[in-house]
């Protein structure tokens, strides 16, 4: 994919004295009384921070904040905890600016946090008013928010198309890169771990991954509906039974192959979707009425991870059961251990996928931890995405 990096721009010298705009992603999770919980983008984004200081700039960075109403700001709302945290990181001031899309007041080797940038009006729908002012504020856009590179919105897509330069930063030309390492070229057997509650909202990446991938591993609630299209009971596990024919037509296309989506031999079941519930492990085809499916079996998790030791190219979607209920966590765990100890390639990416990564201590051992989620799974899907379409479109044309 060709696009502006802003590596480049650094390298070359063109950023010393010039106002950069950076777009991040840093929405984190908080708790009731507003504390991050977890900042894995929060860190991601400080590189790209750090090299436009380093190189001179005036630098302005804004990201999305929750679900904001536009132009009705309340305290929640704020970056005010965001920008604490980056101060920490980055050693230095990073002073929250409100009411910034009039004008900013900003000096070469100074950062400013510019307000949760989805509480002006226009944002989500791309004014063009709205993206021309903003553009006007920078000499360099620095589109660094691959979890928002899927929507087409005012920060992410409507200034890129009107700053004076458009380009990459390094997390989102490093999120390009492991994709296409991933599935453009990649090393086989190339295996992919696709979980979560419901096949109808990863049914199109499921069905694109059936004509790539070596080894299509499903977890969650979709095996469930995996199981029950291959006649297994699931008792009253979690499932769409509407979707059989869909699952059943994800299994023909992977055989026509010579591929495979391995189905669950055994499963750790219980009578109740607790912490405290007893967990009993069942051959597949011995799950009762009244089980609920939590987690793979441990005949299972062994396979499938003797699988991904031999595989030459991982991509990982989603915990494979309940693995916040200890009980319940046996089988994402040896997934996650698997694939740490594996010497494929390996690309994370999913919000619960982060926080078994980071409960299994496994960050240094994974290839690449995607800070996307719609983003990373339509890019999985072979969807153009608007945000590095603009950056292409612009590269195109600049040159």
């Amino acid at each position: 994919m060709n696009v502006l990096r802003f590596e480049d721009l650094v390298r070359e010298g063109r950023v010393a004295g010039q106002r950069v705009f950076i777009r991040a992603d840093l929405n984190v999770p908080m708790d009731d009384s507003g504390h991050i919980t977890e900042d894995t983008r929060i860190r991601a984004s400080v590189p790209c921070i750090e090299a436009a200081l380093n190189a001179g700039a005036a630098v302005m960075v804004t990201s999305h904040l929750g679900r904001p109403v536009e132009g009705e700001f309340k305290p929640a709302d704020s970056l005010a905890p965001v920008a604490r945290r980056l101060s920490e990181l980055l050693g230095r001031p990073a002073p929250v600016v409100t009411d910034w899309v009039d004008g900013v007041a900003v000096v070469p080797g100074e950062l400013v946090v510019l307000e949760n940038c989805r509480v002006n009006r226009g944002e989500k729908k791309n004014d063009p008013a709205l993206a021309k002012k903003m553009a006007a504020l920078c000499d360099i856009f620095v589109n660094d928010a691959f979890g928002t590179a899927h929507r087409a919105e005012a920060s992410t897509y409507g200034i890129a198309e009107y700053a004076a330069v458009a380009c990459a930063g390094p997390l989102l030309a490093a999120e390009i890169d492991a994709i296409t390492r991933a599935l453009a070229q990649p090393k086989r057997p190339l295996v992919a771990i696709v979980a979560g509650s419901k096949v109808s909202t990863k049914l199109t990446i499921l069905r694109a991954l059936a004509d790539k991938v070596d080894q299509l591993i499903v977890g969650g609630g979709i095996a469930n509906t995996f199981m029950l299209a291959t006649g297994l009971p699931i008792g009253r596990s979690l499932a769409e039974p509407s979707l059989l024919d869909e699952a059943r037509a994800v299994i023909d296309t992977m055989k026509a192959r010579g591929a495979a989506v391995p189905i669950p031999v055994d499963v750790v079941t219980a009578k109740a979707f607790a912490a405290d519930a007893v967990a009993t492990v069942r051959a597949a085809a011995d799950v009762q009425p009244d089980d609920l499916i939590l987690d793979i079996g441990p005949q299972t998790a062994a396979a499938l991870a003797a699988q991904l030791k031999a595989a030459g190219t991982i991509v990982w979607n989603g915990p494979v059961g309940v693995f916040e209920f200890p009980a319940f966590s046996h089988g994402t765990e040896v997934i996650a251990r698997a694939i740490a100890d594996s010497s494929a390639f390996s690309i994370a990416g999913g919000g619960d996928t982060l926080a078994a990564i980071a409960k299994y201590g496994i960050e240094k051992d994974v290839g690449y931890i995607s800070t996307g989620g719609g983003a990373f799974l339509e890019m999985l899907e072979g969807k153009t995405l608007p945000a590095l379409d603009i950056l292409q479109r612009r590269a195109s044309n600049s040159r």
